[in-house]
């Protein structure tokens, strides 16, 4: 298996394709690799991220069948059947590197951000339970002066969301904290620029 800083950086080169709208013909999917991959998978990231329709994970690091292991949930908040499914990943894959990615102009944080300015009298249970994740990324940033500019509240929101999502996972978990130290895994955070189409690591470099 490639070392943490080997997958980021095939992330980060697949990243770069997608930006200029060129696909590698390794990565398109075949009858072949489908067979290949029929005996098992060793997927080199464990992607979790936003469930949002313009955020696939597979197109946006122009990667193929096998190679990613993706979880996605509204707002990439952990919960604890989440961090098993990463736990689970890391553990039997020995995959190597863990990305936690949000988007701009995330629903879930704009939600939570009106929840907090404007409280709403009935919310299914289910959606608050996503609101109460991101509510303590977006309560601390709504007591500075970012709360007299909609638009930074919410990009600033968008990444210290992400950071609490990568530290939970980082010391949240036995399991992983165990691999972290003994299979040298890693978990590192980015945001990924609906505008642009690029991915910014910016949480838990550099690698080692």
């Amino acid at each position: 298996m490639i070392s943490a800083a080997e997958a980021l950086a095939r992330l980060q080169e697949g990243n770069r394709r997608f930006v200029a709208d060129i696909r590698s013909n390794k990565t398109a999917p075949t009858q072949s690799r489908r067979s290949e991959l029929v005996a098992g998978q060793a997927p080199f990231a464990v992607i979790f991220s936003c469930s949002d329709s313009r955020v696939p994970a597979e197109i946006v690091f122009d990667q193929g069948l096998g190679d990613l292991f993706v979880i996605r949930v509204a707002g990439n908040v952990v919960a604890p059947s989440l961090v098993g499914s990463v736990e689970f990943a890391a553990a039997h894959f020995a995959t190597p590197l863990v990305v936690v990615m949000g988007h701009t102009q995330c629903g879930a944080i704009l939600a939570t951000v009106e929840e907090l300015e404007q409280p709403a009298e009935q919310r299914s249970p289910n959606l608050r339970s996503i609101v109460d994740r991101v509510r303590p990324s977006v309560e601390t940033l709504l007591a500075t002066e970012l709360r007299h500019d909609r638009a930074a509240l919410i990009r600033e929101s968008v990444r210290a969301n992400v950071r609490a999502s990568a530290a939970h996972l980082r010391h949240g978990s036995e399991v992983l904290d165990g691999l972290i130290e003994t299979r040298g895994l890693r978990v590192v955070g980015a945001e990924y620029s609906l505008e642009t189409g690029e991915v910014d690591f910016f949480d838990g470099l550099p690698l080692r």
